[in-house]
């Protein structure tokens, strides 16, 4: 499966890569991996879709969100390997959602970036190891911020 195709037949448009917040590489390649460090949900305006899942955001909005960080992700990618074709496969990711104390659907948000994942990378390839956690806050706000680790094609 060709991503960068797939990103066209998807009608899916990347948000602009932002800036990091701290000091760290966004993607670090190392041999044929490519480890991208945690990532927000930029839109397309470099805007970021900030609330807490239970309070100020539904599960279908937090499931937008992480949908959004997985865009985010593909931008990134693509920024640093200069084509999404060279991803072979998505290996792991840790999904950190902004919840309340009282929500517990955490992995039903990521799903949202996970599907995308798949829709872009295939069934086989775009499926890796995942966890999904809540957290109490996340730097700036944000709904989801998502690392993820992907096996390079040589």
């Amino acid at each position: 499966m060709d991503p960068e195709t797939r990103l066209v037949e998807l009608h899916l448009s990347l948000p602009p890569v932002p800036k990091p917040g701290g000091i760290y590489q966004p993607v670090v390649v190392l041999n044929l991996v490519a480890y991208v460090s945690g990532t927000g949900p930029s839109r397309t305006d470099g805007t970021f879709i900030t609330g807490r899942v239970g309070a100020d955001l539904t599960l279908a909005e937090g499931r937008a969100a992480a949908r959004q960080v997985g865009l985010t992700i593909l931008a990134q990618l693509r920024a640093n390997l200069g084509s999404l074709n060279r991803v072979k496969r998505l290996v792991k990711s840790l999904g950190m959602v902004n919840a309340t104390a009282e929500f517990s659907q955490h992995p039903q948000v990521i799903n949202g970036y996970s599907e995308l994942m798949a829709e872009v990378f295939g069934p086989d390839a775009g499926v890796g190891a995942r966890s999904a956690v809540g957290m109490v806050s996340l730097p700036g706000n944000i709904a989801v911020e998502i690392e993820a680790i992907f096996e390079l094609h040589a």
